[in-house]
């Protein structure tokens, strides 16, 4: 099992990235860029993981960055989501960004039913948009960005083991 050093350093990424999501709800841009820098180094110098070139990362992260900036500008999502989103684009390029955002979706959807059941959050709740709805402490309670990237890591090692990604 020959793993790249590309390989692992998107692993690392986005690994970092889901714990500080669960952690603190909070993606620094420093993280951001890190993460955009490293997927545009790959791509350039021809060592992607995904086997992107330059003008795939390109179009993978501005086409990642536009279909999440919606849900930003309604207030149901947070900018590092909409970030982390376009430097997975750069990273994976369009053709996984669809089913990413799906399986994503499902994984914070069944988080967000957990919590709803969990509280014993009234359905009436759901409708008032003073605050969050569900809240660990001060901060809202599922990290989309965590359900971007464990899926994408989990679904990589799989590709790992069976030999199927290098």
């Amino acid at each position: 099992m020959n793993v790249s050093f590309t390989l692992l350093l998107f692993l690392a990424w986005a690994g970092w990235v889901a714990v500080c999501d669960i952690r603190s709800r909070r993606i620094s841009n420093a993280l951001v860029v890190a993460g955009l820098v490293a997927a545009f180094a790959c791509a350039v110098s021809g060592h992607s993981p995904f086997g992107l070139s330059n003008k795939q990362a390109a179009i993978g992260a501005s086409v990642g960055f536009v279909a999440l900036m919606p849900f930003f500008a309604m207030g149901v999502m947070g900018a590092a989501d909409v970030k982390v989103f376009a430097v997975l684009g750069a990273w994976c390029g369009v053709s996984m960004l669809f089913n990413l955002w799906m399986v994503a979706s499902i994984v914070s959807g069944v988080h967000a039913l957990y919590l709803l059941v969990a509280s014993r959050t009234r359905i009436a709740t759901l409708f008032q948009r003073r605050a969050p709805t569900f809240a660990l402490g001060h901060r809202r309670a599922t990290p989309f960005a965590a359900c971007l990237t464990v899926p994408m890591i989990v679904w990589l090692g799989s590709q790992v083991m069976t030999g199927a990604m290098r």
